[in-house]
C-alpha cells in the first residue's frame, strides 16, 4: 500500500509537501570573466586574477526561500567588513574595462528575511604592467656638467606593476650581471615610489659608453607582454640646463601680449620644453609651443605663476618660473577711526582723528596713494601725517592721521591710489568729516522681525542702519552651527541692509544676523540684529502608499500620519474612495480641539464592493499630502522554489522536455483560503499561452506545492504565469522564465547523458593544446553554404533545433590536425564504466574518430580507448567502450582532419554510467530510426498515466 502511494504522488502531476521549506539565503560566487587565474584552495578565499581593461563578471549563485536579493559591495582591504554605500542589486557583477584601482575584496550580501544574510567574498586582482622609466643620475660630487671617465653613473629603472615585475638589464644586446662584470653593480634601493632597479656603473670605462636597455616581465601573467625601455650613455650626456628672456617676477599692464621664451643652455639628449601654470591650467588662448609661451591681450585674472620644465631623463629635471603680475586695482575702501588710546567711537574736537584708505592691488606693493582735502593736496604738517603700511590694518594701506582735532579740519578728504606712468585707470574714494559724522546703529523695521513665507516663495530681509556714512551691513546665520547663507557664502554684503532670497526652502528658516562692516564706516565694535525667517511647507505624511490585505467580512483601519510639516499640525483630513468624496469620520469629543497629527478611517467589515483605492488628503493651511491605501481581499503572489534539485527533465528522442515548477504561497492567512492556481505557459517570441487550472486544498505558510509541466519543447524558453484565485478572485501574479538546461555530469557520476543542447555543453571543454576546436551547431545554425555530402544535416533526433557537436575540416585546416573535446574530472567509485555515443562520419575524406581516457592518478597520462576511421555513410550510428580506470579521470573526443575538406566529424549523446558495456552491440551499418518515422513508440507520459489509470482502479 505505501508503495502504491509513494507511486501515485510521483506520478500525479501536482501534489504539495509539508511546512519547514523556507530557507535562510545560502550563496557562492564564481566568475563567467576573462580570469587569467582562479585560486579555488578556499571557496570564501578565492582569488579572481584578471588583467587590466578585461571585463570582470562575477555571479553570485544563491539558493534559500523565498528567492534570495543579491546586494555586491566592494571594500579596498581584505581585512574590511564595512560594506560602502554603493551597491550593485544583482546577482551579476560586471565591470567592463576594469581599472587597478578597482582590485579589492568583493562582497556578495544574499538574503532574503530568513535567518542571517549570507555573506561570502572574493578578491579581485587586477594585473598590469606600464611602461618602464629609465633615469640616469651622477653621483653628488660628479655634477660638473659631462660624464666622462672615472666618474660613476647609476641608471635608475622604474615601472608600475601587479604582481611585482622582473628586471633584466643589458648592455646592447649582452645580459648584465655582477658576475660577468666587476664594473656595474646591480641593487634595489631603499624608499623609492614603485619598483626600482639601479644599474651602477662604476668608474666609467670606454666599454660604458653603449646603448642600455632596461626589460620589465611579469613572466606573462594574464599575458601580458615584457616591456622595454632603452638609453644610450654618451661622454656628453648631460642633464638639462635652462634660462629665461625675462625677469622670474614679470609685471604687464591689461591688454598687452606677453610672450616668454625658456631656452636650453645645455643637456644631451636633447630635453622635451613643457609650460605649465598654477593653479589652473594655461589660459585661454594662450599658446605653448617648444619653449615659447605666448599669452595674446592679458588680463587680470591671467596673473599667476607660470612654469617651464625640461627633461631629458638625466638627472632631475631643469625648471624655471616666472611670476606673471598683470597690473589692477579694485575695490577701494576707508576707515574711520576715532581717538583709539581713549577708546572714544565718536569724533571730538581735540582728539585724534585717523582715516585709512585701501585698494586691492597687483602688485600690490607697487600702488601708490595720495590724500586730497576739498580736492587740493593735502599738505603734510605737525597736526597731519600720512603713513603706510600701519601694522593695525591691512598690508600696503595709507592713513591720514589728524592730531587735536580742530574745526577747521572738518571737509572733504578724498583718497587716489594709482599705478603712476601706467594706463590701469585711477581708483579714488570720499571721506566726509563733519559735526555730522557720526557712528552707525543698527535695528529691525517694526513687524519685521519674524518673517514668514512659504516655501518656494521669495523672501526680503530687512535692517536699518543710521548713522553718517552709511556702511554696507553683512548678514550671516546663527542657529546653526557652521550654516551657509542661501548663496553658498557664510558672510555677504549687502549695500542697503536687505537680504533678498529667492524661491526660499525648508532649510533656510531660522536666526538671521545683519552686523555693521568695519569699512566704509566707522573703524568701532560692530553693530548687531537678528532676524526670524519661518518657511511654511506643506506636509509630508505616511505611508505614501500601501498595500492593505484583509479575508472578507474582517474590519480594516486605515491611518495617515503627519510626518513633517509647517506648521506641524493637521488643519483637515478628506478621504476618498475610487475618486469619490466620503463624508469624514465621527471626530472624538476629547481631541476635537486639540491639534492632531494623523487621521483614521475605519471599515467595520472589508467587502467586494468596499475594495479598491483610499486615499486621505491632509492639509495644514499651506499645502496638502496624500496618503494611498490599496484595499483588497487579493491573495498574495506565489513564491516561486528556485532550489528544485534537477527540475529538467529531458526526453531527446521525442525532442521534448518536462520541468517540475515548484511554490509557496506568500502569506496565505493574511486573506482568504487559496481555492486555485490559474497557470499560463508561453513560449517565448511568442504570443499564443496555453491556460490551465490547478486546484488545491487549504494551502498553508510554508508548504511546497508542485506542478509538472509537460511536453516543453529544446531547447526552447517559456514564460510562466501563476496567479492565485480565491473566493474574492484573481490574486496577485507572479511569473518567471525557465530554461532548457542539460544537466552536467557531477564528479560521482549521476548517469546523465549530454544532449549539447545547452550552451555550456555539459562541462566539456575544448583543449588548449590542440590545433583547433569542436563546434556546436544544429541545422538552423550551420553554414548553408557548407560542402555537400559530409556532415550529418540534423542530430540524432532527426529535428532542425536539435544541437550536436562537430569538427570542421575545411580550410585552414590541414592534415593531420586534431581538435580535442574534454569532459569534466569524475571520480572513479567503481572498477569499470561504459562510455555510450552516436557518432556521424560521413565524407570522402573522413579522418578518425579517437576516444581517450586522461587519467589524473598519478600526474597526467592520455591512453586510447577506441578509434574509427573513414567514411561511415550519411547515418548516425552508436558506440559502446568499455573503459577501467584507476582514478580520477576525463574522457576525451578526438577529430583528426583527413586528405580534404569532405571529413566533418559529429559526436551526439554522451552518456557515461558505471559497469559494463551492453554485450550486444548495435549493428554499425544501422540507420537509427529518427522520431516521426512512422516507428510505433510510447512516451514515458502516456507510460505515466497508464499506469496511474491502473493504480487508481487497484486502490478501489
Amino acid at each position: 500500500m505505501e508503495v502504491t502511494c509513494l507511486l501515485l504522488l510521483a506520478l500525479i502531476p501536482f501534489h504539495c509537501r509539508g511546512q519547514g521549506v523556507y530557507a535562510p539565503a545560502q550563496a557562492q560566487i564564481v566568475h563567467a570573466g576573462q580570469a587569467c587565474v582562479v585560486k579555488e584552495d578556499n571557496i570564501s578565499e578565492r582569488v579572481y586574477t584578471i588583467r587590466e581593461s578585461d571585463t570582470l563578471v562575477l555571479q553570485c549563485l544563491v539558493t534559500g526561500h523565498p528567492r534570495p536579493q543579491v546586494r555586491w559591495t566592494k571594500t579596498a582591504g581584505s581585512a574590511s567588513d564595512k560594506f560602502q554605500e554603493t551597491s550593485v542589486f544583482n546577482e551579476t557583477l560586471r565591470i567592463e574595462r576594469i581599472a587597478r584601482t578597482q582590485g579589492g575584496r568583493y562582497y556578495c550580501k544574499a538574503e532574503n528575511g530568513v535567518g542571517v544574510p549570507a555573506i561570502k567574498s572574493i578578491r579581485v586582482d587586477v594585473q598590469y604592467l606600464d611602461a618602464p622609466v629609465l633615469t640616469v643620475h651622477q653621483t653628488v660630487s660628479d655634477v660638473r656638467g659631462n660624464f666622462y671617465q672615472e666618474k660613476t653613473v647609476f641608471l635608475r629603472c622604474t615601472v608600475s606593476s601587479n604582481p611585482p615585475a622582473r628586471f633584466i638589464w643589458k648592455r646592447g644586446s649582452d645580459t648584465l650581471s655582477h658576475s660577468q662584470d666587476n664594473g656595474v653593480d646591480i641593487y634595489e634601493p631603499l624608499y623609492t615610489q614603485g619598483e626600482t632597479k639601479v644599474l651602477k656603473l662604476k668608474n666609467l670605462r670606454p666599454q660604458d659608453y653603449a646603448s642600455y636597455t632596461c626589460q620589465v616581465s611579469v613572466r606573462n601573467v594574464c599575458g601580458i607582454p615584457d616591456k622595454a625601455i632603452t638609453f644610450r650613455l654618451t661622454n656628453t650626456t648631460a642633464p638639462p640646463a635652462l634660462k629665461l628672456s625675462v625677469n622670474e617676477t614679470l609685471v604687464v599692464n591689461p591688454g598687452e601680449n606677453v610672450t616668454v621664451r625658456c631656452l636650453l643652455t645645455g643637456g644631451d639628449p636633447l630635453p622635451q620644453l613643457h609650460w605649465s601654470h598654477g593653479p589652473g591650467p594655461l589660459p585661454l588662448g594662450a599658446l605653448a609651443q617648444g619653449g615659447t609661451l605666448s599669452i595674446p591681450s592679458v588680463q587680470a585674472r591671467d596673473s599667476g605663476y607660470y612654469n617651464c620644465t625640461a627633461t631629458n631623463n638625466v638627472g632631475n629635471p631643469a625648471k624655471k618660473t616666472v611670476n606673471l603680475l598683470v597690473r589692477s586695482l579694485k575695490n577701494a575702501t576707508f576707515q574711520i577711526t576715532p581717538d583709539m588710546i581713549k577708546e572714544s567711537e565718536n569724533i571730538q574736537l581735540g582728539q585724534d582723528l585717523k582715516l585709512s584708505c585701501h585698494v586691492d592691488a597687483v602688485p600690490q606693493e607697487k600702488v601708490a596713494y595720495q590724500w586730497f582735502k576739498n580736492g587740493k593736496p593735502a599738505r603734510m604738517s605737525k597736526r597731519l601725517l600720512v603713513t603706510r603700511n600701519d601694522p593695525e590694518l591691512p598690508p600696503v594701506t595709507s592713513s591720514l592721521e589728524l592730531i587735536d582735532l580742530h574745526f577747521s579740519d572738518y571737509g572733504t578728504y578724498l583718497c587716489l591710489a594709482s599705478f603712476p606712468g601706467s594706463p590701469v585707470p585711477d581708483l579714488s574714494i570720499e571721506v566726509n568729516i563733519s559735526s555730522e559724522t557720526v557712528p552707525p546703529t543698527i535695528s529691525v523695521p517694526k513687524g519685521r522681525s519674524v518673517v514668514t513665507v512659504r516655501e518656494g516663495s521669495p523672501a526680503e530681509l530687512q535692517c536699518e542702519v543710521r548713522g553718517k556714512p552709511r556702511p554696507p551691513v553683512l548678514w550671516s546665520r546663527v542657529d546653526k552651527e557652521a550654516a551657509l547663507l542661501p548663496s553658498g557664502l557664510a558672510l555677504e554684503e549687502t549695500p542697503d541692509g536687505k537680504l533678498r532670497l529667492e524661491r526660499v526652502s525648508r532649510d533656510m528658516s531660522g536666526t538671521y544676523r545683519c552686523q555693521t562692516a568695519r569699512y566704509n564706516g566707522f573703524n568701532v565694535r560692530s553693530r548687531e540684529a537678528q532676524v526670524q525667517l519661518t518657511v511654511h511647507f506643506p506636509p509630508e505624511v505616511e505611508p505614501s502608499s500601501q498595500d492593505v490585505r484583509q479575508a472578507l467580512g474582517r474590519p480594516v483601519l486605515l491611518r495617515c500620519s503627519l510626518l513633517r510639516g509647517s506648521p506641524q499640525r493637521i488643519a483637515s483630513a478628506v478621504w476618498r474612495f475610487k475618486g469619490q468624496l466620503l463624508p469624514p469620520p465621527p471626530v472624538v469629543p476629547a481631541a476635537a480641539t486639540e491639534a492632531t497629527d494623523h487621521a483614521e478611517l475605519r471599515l467595520d467589515a472589508l467587502t467586494r464592493d468596499s475594495s479598491g483605492s483610499y486615499e486621505c488628503s491632509v492639509s495644514n493651511d499651506v499645502g496638502s499630502a496624500t496618503c494611498l491605501f490599496q484595499v483588497s481581499a487579493k491573495a498574495y503572489s506565489p513564491e516561486f522554489y528556485f532550489d528544485t534539485p534537477n527540475p529538467t527533465r529531458s526526453h531527446k528522442l521525442s525532442k521534448n522536455y518536462s520541468y517540475v515548477l515548484q511554490w509557496t504561497q506568500r502569506e496565505p492567512d493574511a486573506v482568504d483560503p487559496v481555492l486555485n492556481y490559474r497557470l499560463s505557459i508561453r513560449q517565448l517570441n511568442q504570443h499564443n499561452a496555453m491556460v490551465k487550472a490547478i486546484p488545491v486544498r487549504r494551502v498553508e505558510k510554508g508548504q511546497l506545492l508542485e506542478y509538472i509541466l509537460t511536453d516543453l519543447r529544446v531547447p526552447h524558453s517559456y514564460e510562466i504565469r501563476l496567479t492565485p484565485y480565491t473566493t474574492f478572485g484573481a490574486g496577485d501574479m507572479a511569473s518567471r522564465i525557465i530554461h532548457y538546461t542539460e544537466p552536467i555530469n557531477s564528479p560521482n557520476l549521476s548517469d546523465n547523458t549530454c544532449h549539447f543542447e545547452d550552451e555550456k555543453i555539459c562541462g566539456y571543454t575544448q583543449d588548449l593544446t590542440d590545433n583547433f576546436d569542436w563546434t556546436r551547431q544544429n541545422a538552423l545554425t550551420q553554414n548553408p553554404k557548407r560542402s555537400p555530402n559530409t556532415g550529418p544535416p540534423t542530430d540524432i533526433s532527426g529535428t532542425p533545433e536539435g544541437y550536436y557537436m562537430f569538427i570542421e575540416t575545411s580550410r585552414p585546416r590541414e592534415l593531420g590536425d586534431r581538435a580535442r573535446l574534454v569532459s569534466p574530472l569524475y571520480n572513479a567509485s567503481a572498477k569499470f564504466y561504459c562510455v555510450s555515443f552516436f557518432y556521424h562520419m560521413y565524407g570522402k575524406h573522413i579522418g578518425s574518430l579517437n576516444l581517450l581516457v586522461r587519467s589524473r592518478n598519478k600526474g597526467t597520462l592520455d591512453t586510447h580507448a577506441w578509434s574509427l576511421s573513414g567514411n561511415k555513410g550519411n547515418v548516425w550510428q552508436q558506440a559502446h567502450v568499455p573503459i577501467n580506470p584507476s582514478g580520477p579521470f576525463q574522457i576525451i573526443f578526438e577529430g583528426v582532419r583527413g586528405s580534404g575538406y569532405l571529413g566533418d566529424i559529429a559526436i551526439d549523446d554522451v552518456t557515461l554510467k558505471k559497469g559494463e558495456c551492453p554485450r550486444r552491440q548495435m549493428d554499425p551499418n544501422k540507420v537509427v530510426v529518427m522520431p516521426g518515422s512512422g516507428a510505433p513508440s510510447l512516451s514515458g507520459l502516456q507510460l505515466w498515466g497508464s499506469t496511474a489509470i491502473f493504480l487508481l482502479a487497484l486502490q478501489r
